[in-house]
């Protein structure tokens, strides 16, 4: 059981290095930009019309005040050959901030959910992006 905690660790570190990797496509709209592992089913797109007075939070994952833009993904992450857990990926934009992100790993024993305040819901559906 130690080693597979060891492993799932090195795991997510692997992926954390990969989510903050510079060479996301960023000027292409056609590729997505989901760490290696990741599954999108669903994404939502929010924005800010003052860019100010707009926040989100997600429990157990962070959230930010003065939110400007919000992009959350929320799919599969396939820990292992045969393992998934559904994950939840943000990225989002503030007035201090030009671009931050985070993501929650559900273990089974926890529940993915943000909570978004004074943001439009600009879209909501499948990934707007294709995948790889």
């Amino acid at each position: 059981m130690r080693h597979f905690s060891i492993a799932t660790l090195v795991n997510i570190l692997a992926l954390l290095g990969t989510f903050a990797s510079p060479c996301w496509a960023q000027d292409k709209a056609e590729e997505t930009r989901d760490p290696a592992g990741f599954s999108i089913a669903f994404e939502w797109n929010y924005s800010c019309p003052s860019s100010k007075g707009c926040a989100f939070n997600c429990p157990g994952a962070g959230g930010a005040t003065h939110a400007t833009q919000l992009t959350i993904y929320l799919g599969k992450l396939r820990i292992s050959e045969t393992e998934k857990a559904f994950a939840l990926f943000y990225e989002f934009s503030t007035v201090e901030f030009p671009r931050g992100n985070g993501f929650a790993i559900n273990t089974g024993l926890n529940t993915l959910s943000c909570q978004v305040n004074g943001m439009n819901l600009d879209y909501s559906g499948p990934p707007k992006k294709a995948q790889y």
